[in-house]
């Protein structure tokens, strides 16, 4: 499946490649608040608008200067 799609939704296995981040972390970040899941009976989702939020709300890193 194709996770670069514009729309629609993400199962956490998807959300985690397309992110780049574990398990461990997906749900520290859900318990946390800062993303956001559905559920569609027993499967976990992330729709593609609150994975990009998610994204969006992390902080920037500023370049170091040597």
């Amino acid at each position: 499946m194709d996770v670069q799609k514009s729309s629609g939704a993400m199962t956490v296995n998807e959300f985690l490649s397309w992110a780049s981040i574990g398990r461990t972390k997906f749900y520290q970040e859900h318990a946390a608040g800062r993303l956001r899941i559905r559920k569609i009976g027993r499967k976990t989702v992330v729709t593609m608008a609150d994975a990009q939020a998610w994204l969006d709300a992390l902080p920037a890193q500023q370049p170091v200067n040597a």
